[in-house]
């Protein structure tokens, strides 16, 4: 194990209230308890991989200490994968031994996760993950920072909405982030008590659910809200907004809201439009939940990196923050169990 002076940071992915919450206790705590430097890796992997001349930055802990209440990172992001093509992975390799750099502190979902799951695996890095998406769907943790932001953002939209839908007897589906696993909407739709949630790991029933806003109307209730995850479908293929992927292969979801609408519309006789949250679920202030979880996360990182525990990720299990393997971490997305579903649907109409 090579001795550590200096360590690295990147946040990789899309970005996530609580991100700077991660910067702010790794580099305090680095700096004020261990003695390191830090450095600041600009746009993820791209920062490593095609470094320009801000890309590897000091951060001090005047740089930090008043970032913990900002939305976003610090740090930027990007979506790069080092391991897309030939010779990569060692340039990434080379260039952390360029800006010397003896640790590595990488912060994002399981792409990232899996990037530093791999250079830990090939190259020996000295990497320590932690985990961050606002969509809930990793495993070997409880829960990931920004999950608590997004579904608040996500359920005053949809308790704003409702006014709407109910003034205007309209039907209004509400299109919520979320492509394999649909915590967020479910959160939110348990949360918003809206009349229907869709997510992606239970099939949809066009016909109950003409039937039950068919109902409301009966009953004089000319109106609803149905959550949707993004990644609902209808057949086997998402709905999506071009057929362009990204560097890790996903497709650009978006449309599933507007097609349901249609369907609805056309099923039920009553008005129906869609709204698509999008972005607005992972930007601007955290929550104190989220700022306490990724203060956490980022204290035991600085911790794993004292205690030389490569090639684990840090971890919430019940009211403790432990460190857990990347392979354990990346290994599967966490979905929405079917008991949580069902309850949700005591809810419906």
């Amino acid at each position: 194990m090579a001795e550590v002076s200096r360590v690295g940071m990147l946040t990789g992915g899309g970005d996530a209230p609580g991100l700077n919450g991660v910067i702010r206790a790794v580099t305090m705590k680095s700096i004020e308890d261990y003695g390191y430097e830090v450095a600041g890796i600009r746009r993820g992997w791209k920062g490593l991989l095609d470094p320009e001349s801000d890309s590897v930055q000091p951060l001090g802990v005047d740089d930090v200490r008043y970032i913990l209440q900002e939305g976003g990172t610090k740090l930027l992001s990007s979506r790069t994968n080092p391991y897309k093509n030939e010779g990569d992975a060692e340039k990434v390799v080379k260039n952390l031994e360029e800006f010397g750099i003896d640790a590595l502190v990488a912060i994002g979902g399981d792409d990232t996760l899996g990037v530093a799951k791999r250079l830990y695996d090939d190259f020996g890095v000295q990497v320590v993950g932690c985990p961050k998406t606002i969509d809930n769907d990793l495993s070997a943790t409880d829960t990931t920072f920004g999950y608590d932001t997004a579904v608040s953002i996500a359920t005053e939209a949809i308790d704003r909405i409702r006014t709407t839908a109910r003034s205007h007897e309209r039907i209004i589906v509400v299109e919520v982030m979320g492509r394999h696993a649909g915590w967020i909407t479910w959160g939110a739709g348990l949360a918003s008590a809206a009349n229907v949630t869709l997510i992606p790991e239970v099939e949809p029933d066009l016909e109950a659910i003409t039937d039950l806003f068919k109902k409301r109307a009966e009953r004089g209730e000319k109106w609803g809200i149905v959550a949707v995850s993004e990644g609902v479908t209808f057949s086997e293929d998402f709905v999506t907004q071009t057929e362009e992927k990204d560097e890790f292969g996903h497709v650009r979801l978006g449309g599933v809201g507007e097609g349901l609408a249609g369907e609805l519309k056309e099923r039920t006789g009553i008005d129906t439009r869609h709204v698509v949250l999008g972005h607005l679920q992972r930007g601007g202030t955290p929550t104190a939940f989220d700022r306490i979880l990724s203060t956490r996360y980022g204290l035991r990182a600085a911790e794993a990196v004292k205690n030389g525990e490569w090639g684990q990720m840090v971890a919430l299990r019940g009211s403790d923050v432990v460190t857990v393997s990347l392979d354990e971490a990346t290994a599967e997305t966490k979905t929405v169990p079917d008991d949580l579903y069902r309850a949700l649907q005591t809810f419906f109409g």
